[in-house]
């Protein structure tokens, strides 16, 4: 694992450039959707497991970031819950002005869809 910087230091420049999704093969430009730190596409929303800060791209994984949940931070802003098929690490990144309304709306209502018990339980409860 490299050292994170010291609070309050620099964070080391980068330059924006496109990346190929390493799900589904779509190039993401990081700059279209006005960020610096793009890092997920906006077609399937996955990622890959570059930063340990967000912007800092000193992690050494590289996995494939999966798109397993959205939130709500507080102000209304949406973000994903990404997790990394390699190593299992989670991180919160928002969302662009370009992604996917489709794929953001059925990881909202994933767990409505595929409930973690069987639904028919809960007739019998009423």
């Amino acid at each position: 694992m490299k050292p994170r910087p010291e609070r309050g230091a620099k964070r080391r420049s980068v330059t924006p450039q496109w990346f190929q999704c390493v799900h589904c093969g779509q190039p993401v430009v990081p700059d279209a959707c006005g960020t610096e730190h793009r890092n997920h596409c906006s077609r399937c929303l996955w990622s890959k497991h570059v930063d340990d800060a967000p912007g800092d791209r000193a992690a050494d994984c590289g996995g494939a970031m999966e798109p397993v949940a959205v939130w709500v931070r507080k102000g209304g802003e949406w973000a994903i819950i990404h997790r990394c098929v390699r190593c299992g690490a989670m991180h919160s990144n928002r969302i662009a002005g370009d992604d996917s309304e489709l794929v953001l709306i059925s990881l909202a209502v994933r767990p409505l869809s595929q409930p973690p018990f069987p639904l028919e339980r809960l007739a019998g409860q009423e």
